[in-house]
């Protein structure tokens, strides 16, 4: 199977904060691992990538996707490509126009579908959404959440196949002392105190601070619930910080709760590996789901347990019992319940936190989610149909608990 990868969303070389996000990792890790299978001759494999800082991609993208078609139509005139694999709907548009050159030359194609980039409430878009389901062989979803969306909008449920997303095996590693992580996090933080409480729990959220992230209402609707040695540090900016804080400043919680902005790698290990939860309060809000949730895995790969809303695609990622707890959305007793039950109890926090670190490396390091996708896709390019694709969402989770179990 000759396989060719096709992604806007890889950041520049040797700046990765520069277009970081989960839609973005996902792109740039699936295809460091495909590479080094071809540079193993594992595989076949080529891609077309554009890399940019998220700043600029809106004006990049449009050139490099005419760049791009050009480049499909001729790699399929040669005989040069069985599989085209596009990193999110937005590449997948040029299967329209391509459609009917790739199927006279038997060329499969096939996108990773995410969320937002198949929910976006502009109508246009969603007037062409069904147009690029239809010229797809395969749709693959990074969650069942993802999955449903893709179903209400003109996928058939023979196209579609989850394939949850993975983490890089050495991206983070688990703290051996994670009091003297928490020493490390205080020194190295960048941002004005307070300092990481030395005997309390410290919780911690990581992403882009916007409303679907429930950050501003976790700070005004629980913060003030939980007890004074309980703190909370933010990373990531976003148009909800203003939100944030006057959520801080309302319930004088500036000696609790801690916005670090945006922060480089090594300080976001410091802040996985100091932090004892890791709390995701997603709030419901229309034509933006959570389609999965990257940072959950970063988490886990850092033994820190979540306490996550029980909501869209993050319920893939988290198993109750095991990597952290589900609760229901909005609920502020139900959150501070969840927290308090790891308050001044240190033995069931460290078992937590080997019960997240182990699920996380056995269930979604890269290793095993690229072997799904090729697998997924070399059945696409013999059949023309992903394997376990099936007429309901109990289809697809049959499938995921086989990609569990293994």
């Amino acid at each position: 199977m000759r396989l060719l990868f096709v992604s806007h969303s890889l950041p520049p070389d040797g700046r990765p904060l520069a277009n970081v996000g989960g839609m973005q990792r996902v792109a740039l890790k699936l295809h460091e691992t495909l590479e080094a299978r071809a540079e193993a001759n594992a595989l076949d494999y080529d891609a077309l990538l554009l890399r940019s800082a998220w700043r600029t991609v809106h004006l990049k993208t449009p050139p490099f996707l005419a760049r791009a078609g050009w480049r499909i139509a001729q790699a399929a005139r040669r005989g040069a490509v069985d599989v085209v694999l596009f990193s999110s709907m937005v590449t997948a548009s040029l299967a329209v126009p391509l459609q009917g050159l790739l199927r006279r030359h038997g060329v499969r194609t096939a996108a990773i579908v995410h969320g937002l980039d198949v929910t976006t409430p502009f109508p246009p878009y969603q007037w062409f959404v069904p147009t690029v389901f239809d010229a797809l062989d395969a749709v693959l979803p990074v969650s069942r959440a993802t999955r449903q969306a893709c179903l209400d909008r003109g996928a058939t449920p023979t196209q579609v196949r989850v394939v949850p997303n993975g983490i890089d095996p050495g991206r983070f590693e688990a703290p051996e002392d994670r009091a003297a992580a928490r020493r490390a996090l205080g020194k190295s933080a960048e941002a004005s105190p307070p300092p990481p409480p030395p005997d309390g729990l410290l919780l911690c959220s990581v992403g882009r601070q916007v409303e679907r992230k429930g950050t501003a209402w976790f700070v005004d609707a629980v913060m003030p619930r939980l007890p004074d040695d309980v703190h909370y540090w933010i990373a990531g900016d976003g148009p909800e910080l203003d939100a944030i804080e006057a959520a801080i400043a309302r319930h004088d919680l500036a000696p609790r709760v801690r916005l670090l902005g945006r922060i480089p790698n090594d300080t976001l290990a410091r802040l996985y590996r100091g932090g004892d939860l890791f709390i995701m309060p997603n709030v419901s809000v229309e034509n933006d789901m959570e389609g999965f949730g990257i940072v959950l895995l970063e988490a886990g790969q850092c033994g820190t347990p979540a306490i996550a809303a029980r909501l869209e695609g993050i319920q893939d990622v988290i198993d109750d019992g095991v990597n952290g707890h589900l609760v229901p959305p909005e609920s502020p007793e139900a959150f501070v319940d969840a927290i308090a039950a790891y308050r001044n109890d240190p033995d069931i926090l460290d078992a937590a936190a080997q019960r997240a670190l182990r699920y996380t490396k056995d269930t979604f390091e890269w290793p095993a989610v690229a072997d799904t996708y090729l697998s997924v896709l070399h059945a696409v390019w013999t059949q023309g149909t992903p394997p376990d694709a099936g007429d309901d969402a109990d289809t697809a989770d049959r499938a995921d608990a086989r990609f569990h179990a293994a």
